[in-house]
């Protein structure tokens, strides 16, 4: 046994991985979230990606070549508590764990198949300042593990700061996001599949507000996927 091995069984032993949803002990290989849990998700099953729930938030509001999410998010569920634990307690790595599970899920479906670039949807830096990390990024960091895709955190910004979206109405998210993001680099995204990478879509108006930012780019198609659907 070597001495990481050792330290890691005493490190589990004083302060033992536990999974974030049940609070029963990880078992080896497990991340995060034990087997049981894993396999008890609120998983969407959105297989259809022309006519899903997702698809027809963004229908009529900006052109997308599928859109889709994993999780299903509801007041208390464990998608909830996911996003919470990826967003306001630290745990950036959740979000890479999270991205895999999205990868491994979608991997068949042909959702990547000619994808070039994951942008994951940015923060802006005040934000990012106070969170340090994004959490999108980490989840896009994920999918690359699995797919092999390329993530870009460059191409587009976020240049406004704006309020939390969790208690305001469907047109009052449309107004709060509006023109907040710009395009930093139009060559890299000429002509390319953008999968934009997104925790959670509520409304589509985030979404909604990245591709208007992208969309006189030539020759640019995007697709759209967020671990949770609220």
């Amino acid at each position: 046994m070597t001495t990481r091995m050792i330290l890691n069984d005493l490190l589990n032993l004083f302060y033992p991985r536990l999974c974030l949803l049940c609070q029963r002990s990880l078992m080896e290989g497990e991340e995060h979230i034990c087997l049981h849990c894993s396999n008890h998700l609120p998983y969407t099953h959105f297989t259809d990606m022309e006519t899903n729930p997702v698809c027809l938030l963004l229908q009529g509001k900006t052109s997308f070549v599928a859109a889709t999410a994993l999780l299903h998010f509801t007041k208390g569920g464990s998608g909830q508590k996911l996003i919470h634990s990826l967003k306001y307690h630290g745990n950036k790595k959740l979000g890479y764990e999270l991205g895999r599970m999205a990868a491994t899920t979608y991997r068949e479906t042909g959702l990547f198949d000619t994808v070039d670039l994951l942008l994951p949807v940015p923060l802006h830096p005040k934000r990012m300042r106070q969170r340090g990390y994004n959490q999108s990024e980490w989840i896009a960091r994920g999918i690359r593990s699995v797919t092999g895709i390329a993530v870009d955190t460059s191409s587009l910004s976020r240049i406004k700061k704006t309020e939390s979206q969790t208690r305001k109405q469907i047109f009052e998210r449309s107004e709060n996001v509006e023109d907040i993001f710009r395009v930093e680099n139009t060559d890299t995204l000429k002509n390319k599949h953008i999968l934009l990478v997104d925790d959670v879509i509520t409304t589509g108006s985030t979404m909604n507000a990245c591709a208007e930012a992208m969309k006189a780019i030539s020759g640019i198609r995007i697709s759209i996927l967020g671990i949770a659907v609220a």
